[in-house]
């Protein structure tokens, strides 16, 4: 037991001095060169990168991908969807519903999904059993394709 802590401590060490070393070696790079030590960490650093970030976590998102393909899809909880969705944006829709799938009560789950459902401008009955049963079929399905 005693070795097992030891090694995990070693590796934490390891791990920190890596991190120590890298951001020492920046701050030199920083100090040698400038402002222009960017060029060495970031690869097009003239692109566009800061307009565009954190767009890879949605456009690369490939849980968020199987959501939207199944929304678009024939299944008919997806149409049941779509259809209780009305007007509202899918996309949104899909987005939500990819962070709600990473709650990891099944409780706290359905109850994100029937709060997404359920939509501001319309009162919805969210005991009603149609809803209940759209929103406990929408769970099983993505179930199956996450």
């Amino acid at each position: 037991m005693a070795n097992k802590r030891e090694t995990h401590c070693n590796n934490q060490v390891d791990t920190f001095a890596e991190a120590l070393a890298t951001a020492r070696q920046m701050q030199q790079n920083w100090l040698t060169y400038g402002v222009d030590f960017v060029n060495i960490y970031v690869e097009d650093v003239d692109g566009d990168w800061l307009e565009t970030w954190g767009h890879d976590e949605i456009l690369g998102n490939f849980q968020l991908d199987a959501i939207k393909e199944f929304l678009v899809s024939n299944d008919s909880v997806a149409v049941r969807v779509r259809q209780h969705l009305g007007e509202r944006s899918l996309f949104d829709f899909a987005v939500n519903l990819d962070e709600s799938w990473r709650i990891s009560q099944a409780n706290d789950r359905l109850s994100a999904v029937k709060n997404l459902l359920a939509s501001e401008e319309n009162s919805v009955d969210t005991d009603d059993v149609r809803f209940l049963d759209l929103a406990n079929s929408l769970l099983v399905k993505l179930a199956d394709i996450l």
